[in-house]
């Protein structure tokens, strides 16, 4: 599901529920459901389950939808995205008759073809049923130069434990005694053929307090992980632990990272067995090429007689800068509308990916003796979501470019920077008919004054009578922009049917920089509350919608809006949709990765902080006496990010009280809520079945 994952590192062992409460708590007469796979918790979901299935499949027209959702999901005029591994590029697909994907390469030359042929590296189907596993694809990290061996990660059920294996992509098979390493959030990377870094569950003592590594081990080829030798150990409070090699052929070094927190770091150079901190601010997230280190600001940073913004992208030499020298290039400096999406180093350039009033632009940057210069990369329609990422950059200055927008479906361009025009690719299929449809850009104002945008597609024609089907769509946290991208399941089963999409931009995300972040974080969180409420008000008070036919949905953080909209603003919405949510934040930071999120949200178990927080605890403030909007509660129990508990105690407490709440829970999945294109159709037509039947 798009922009339902957190921003995190996937690295630990997951911590199992505890059902003991602490002293100070109030008895929590639903705590039994924390238990994931047990019985009696399960007992109840299935029967959750049925109620749910039981009403909204039942709608005449779901399977219909349902089973062309599941044609596009698995449709072979998908684009193919790829990735460059040495002389191949490699692409992971699904379909209909690969339900759990095959891992597959090409050349660049046939991947120009309509039609190109590809290899099969690895088919998850026939590994799955060999080893029967129910094997869900989680990546691959390649040997570099080489790139003849990876070390592949694959999740039972899609959850975020991984079992870590080493294949061999010549012989396409798995290496015999190779490196493999049990299930667990873990965290590895090649440091040279015979030995790697790895951060993982290592047993009692060997993970932080949010379930990821506290510890990393050099461990070498046929040797016991057990026996392997820590580099580094970092505290139980901290998130995680990890190290890698940046492996520059010439530009070869070792970096072990600390997370303090979810948005506070220490980063160290390894050299001579030696542990060298580099000097930066705690918050900034800091990355090296070749002799070049990189700080992105997520506060302003006075340093070297100089004071450089939040928000801000500097450059230095690393070899002078670990010497002590402060001499920095800007390359990037926010105002109060424009923040910096991303940036990446190709061989001679710097890609630049700026969010301009929530829309992308895309720069060059070329170093020229002690200056930079600047150049747009021109070909991004308006309203859409421009992305640059290099091919190679240890070798070339070949880029890929993709371009998607609301009503534009995706196209993906390869270019080599200073070359002119990028070439077209793939382009993806109009999978929804945009005839008649327009994208508008508004503004509320929140309580506080403050302008927040948002996005509305809908009939250019459309008429303001306040009855028009509308779904208000939000996230709002960990600094993750809300912007354009193509989405057929909406426009097939909503924008078709005549309805009105709009894509709130709040406070909490990072539309504009870190402040726009900052500006929502613990005691603040309120804010990003109004600025959605302020949104669905102004949709009112355009006459676009009102609050009979208004529909709200989000998913993980944006789970926890929903949760707040629900018990903040009742009057305010006619359904939600609320997807693998954080609802119970007494005790969020008690289950699995929820302790790695205090940053964003303070700690309940401070009594200062638990007095703001339980002001957005939805599970803490839902009242038997107040009338709330129907609402559909979904979640997963294989996901062991956001835990099922929260969703399932939600429901259990409103149900107790007399409301009207309907609850899916899917067996497998994870934090994404699915583990395969059929489950992924299912879900969708379940939550827009649900919004049919209570908006229009």
């Amino acid at each position: 599901m798009r922009n339902l994952c957190l921003r995190f590192c996937l690295l630990g062992g997951m911590i199992l529920p505890t059902l003991s409460l602490a002293a100070e708590e109030p008895a929590d007469p639903f705590v039994w459901l924390e238990e994931v796979t047990g019985e009696k918790p399960l007992g109840w979901v299935k029967a959750r389950n049925a109620e749910c299935t039981g009403e909204l499949t039942a709608d005449p027209d779901f399977q219909k939808l349902n089973d062309r959702l599941l044609t596009i999901l698995d449709s072979n005029a998908r684009i193919p995205m790829i990735s460059k591994a040495g002389d191949f590029y490699y692409n992971f697909w699904r379909d209909s008759k690969n339900k759990r994907g095959l891992w597959r390469r090409t050349t660049l030359d046939e991947y120009r073809k309509e039609s190109p042929a590809w290899e099969t590296v690895l088919d998850l189907d026939e590994l799955a049923k060999a080893e029967n596993e129910n094997w869900v694809w989680k990546g691959t990290t390649f040997l570099e130069p080489a790139y003849d061996r990876c070390l592949l990660s694959l999740s039972r059920g899609g959850a975020d434990a991984v079992v870590v294996r080493e294949f061999d992509v010549k012989s396409k098979s798995f290496v015999k005694d190779g490196f493999y390493l049990k299930e667990a959030k873990t965290r590895i990377a090649w440091r040279d053929i015979d030995s790697v870094f790895v951060a993982s569950d290592f047993g009692p003592g060997s993970l932080t307090n949010s379930g990821y590594p506290r510890t990393v081990r050099e461990w070498r080829r046929g040797t016991e992980v057990a026996a392997a030798p820590q580099v580094f150990e970092g505290q139980p409070a901290d998130v995680s632990v990890s190290a890698y090699r940046t492996q520059t052929p010439g530009f070869e070094r070792d970096w072990v990272s600390r997370s303090v927190t979810f948005w506070t770091s220490e980063l160290f150079l390894r050299k001579d067995g030696k542990l060298l901190k580099v000097d930066k601010p705690d918050d900034a997230k800091a990355s090296s090429f070749r002799d070049t280190l990189f700080l992105e600001l997520r506060t302003s940073w006075t340093t070297g007689g100089k004071t450089y913004a939040a928000g801000s992208l500097l450059a230095a030499d690393l070899n002078r800068f670990m010497d002590g020298d402060r001499k920095f290039d800007v390359l990037f400096e926010p105002t109060d509308r424009k923040s910096l999406a991303s940036y990446a180093p190709t061989l001679h350039h710097v890609l630049i990916n700026e969010l301009d009033n929530v829309r992308n632009r895309l720069y060059v940057l070329t170093r020229q003796g002690n200056d930079w210069t600047r150049e747009e990369v021109k070909g991004a329609p308006e309203f859409s979501t421009v992305s640059a990422s290099p091919i190679d950059p240890d070798e070339s200055d070949e880029y890929f470019m993709t371009v998607t927008g609301y009503l534009t479906p995706t196209s993906l361009l390869y270019g080599t920077l200073g070359k002119g025009p990028a070439e077209k690719l793939k382009q993806s299929p109009a999978f929804f008919k945009a005839d008649g449809l327009e994208v508008t850009q508004h503004e509320a104002t929140s309580a506080d004054g403050t302008k927040i945008p948002y996005f509305q597609i809908a009939r250019s024609n459309l008429e303001l009578n306040g009855k028009n089907p509308t779904i208000l769509y939000g996230y709002g946290g960990f600094e993750i922009p809300m912007v354009p991208g193509y989405q057929p399941t909406t426009g097939v089963a909503w924008l078709e049917a005549g309805g009105v999409y709009v894509v709130a931009n709040i406070r909490g995300g990072g539309e504009f920089g870190p402040k726009w972040h900052q500006a929502a974080l613990k005691q603040n969180r309120h804010k990003a509350y109004e600025d959605f409420a302020a949104v669905g008000e102004d949709l009112i008070r355009r006459k676009v919608t009102s609050p009979r036919h208004l529909g709200t949905m989000g998913g993980s953080n944006g789970g926890l809006l929903m949760g707040n909209m629900l018990t903040r603003r009742p009057d305010l919405f006619g359904a939600i949709v609320c997807q693998v949510p954080l609802l119970d934040m007494q005790r969020f930071n008690k289950l699995l990765a929820g302790a790695s999120w205090m940053a964003e949200y303070g700690n309940p178990d401070v009594p200062a902080e638990w007095e703001f927080i339980q002001t957005f605890s939805p599970y803490h403030n839902v009242k038997q006496a107040t009338k709330y909007p129907r609402t559909l509660f979904t979640t997963s129990t294989r996901d062991d990010r956001v835990h099922p508990g929260h969703a399932r105690k939600m429901v259990a407490r409103m149900k107790e009280q007399g409301h009207n709440v309907v609850y899916y829970e899917n067996i497998e999945g994870g934090h994404g809520g699915a583990a395969d294109n059929k489950q992924a159709a299912f879900m969708w037509a379940l939550a827009y079945t649900f919004f049919k039947k209570q908006l229009m």
